[in-house]
């Protein structure tokens, strides 16, 4: 190949590279920069006309409590996902099941149902368990774990699923022809080669139960109410210039996670790394 074809190849890459760069995150810069308007405004302005952090001090105190709300219900839900995905996994890889397969289906069950249908099912759930049992999960901090546990737990399956397949069984082997009881094999063999795996689950869980809308719609009320049920709620009958604010320090937040996971954990979750 040619010095000049070689160019108007890697011309060709560059320019195809910044165009998806821009499509995927001019969105993102474009709500940064409105978020800088000073004036008050009833729609979104953009380029601003005049440049101010007026709005970054000026966000109201339910979107905070909505915002720890998701933290909260977020953090659980990959706790508890990630552990139960975790054990299904390892059976699923470990467990010799003659229908491995038929279960693996069975566990993305959750992908393949719109997450609209799920939210309606859980609503009337929660409804008949409350018309038997007396108790009502719905605007419970309980209820939104179980059904983002619910929707999450394939993600924790794949990721640490996908790690156990690539495990060799004759370091496990190994260990317990060297005297080795289960759990230290587990503790000492098998749980520091998946902990990518356990990472990721728990990266996927709390980025998936964090800005979940269309099942957490049907569930929050009240004192639990969601961040993105909290904004989609006030966006559907007003605009508020607070929101484009607080939706940049989310974004900050989110890149800030990105980089402590793939920096301090050590997980590649950004660009694959060089060194194995």
């Amino acid at each position: 190949m040619s010095p000049l074809a070689r160019f108007r190849r890697q011309w060709f890459f560059w320019l195809i590279t910044a165009a998806l760069y821009f499509f995927l995150l001019g969105p993102i810069f474009a709500i940064a920069l409105a978020s800088l308007e000073g004036k008050q405004t009833y729609h979104f302005q953009f380029p601003p006309e005049a440049l101010s952090l007026a709005w970054y001090g000026k966000i109201p105190h339910k979107y905070v409590h909505a915002l720890g709300v998701s933290v909260a219900v977020a953090s659980i839900t990959a706790c508890l996902s990630t552990l139960i995905g975790g054990m299904a996994a390892i059976g699923l890889v470990r467990g010799g099941l003659r229908r491995s397969d038929t279960l693996q289906a069975f566990f993305n069950v959750p992908l393949q149902v719109p997450l609209v249908v799920t939210g309606v099912v859980f609503l009337q759930f929660y409804n008949q368990f409350a018309i038997l049992t007396g108790i009502d999960f719905l605007g419970s901090l309980l209820g939104l774990v179980i059904v983002h546990v619910f929707i999450t737990i394939p993600y924790s399956i794949g990721t640490i699923g996908s790690v156990l397949m690539r495990v060799n069984p004759r370091l496990e082997e190994a260990a317990r022809t060297l005297g080795g009881s289960e759990w230290s094999i587990f503790r000492r063999v098998l749980l520091p080669v998946v902990k990518p795996g356990i990472f990721a689950g728990l990266f996927y869980g709390f980025i998936v139960s964090f800005g979940d809308v269309p099942t957490a719609v049907f569930i929050a009320s009240g004192e639990f109410v969601t961040l993105p049920v909290e904004i989609f709620q006030t966006l559907q009958f007003d605009f508020d210039p607070a929101v484009l604010a607080l939706s940049t320090i989310v974004v900050i937040l989110s890149v800030i996670l990105i980089l402590f996971m793939q920096k301090v954990v050590g997980l590649d979750l950004v660009l694959p790394s060089g060194k194995r």
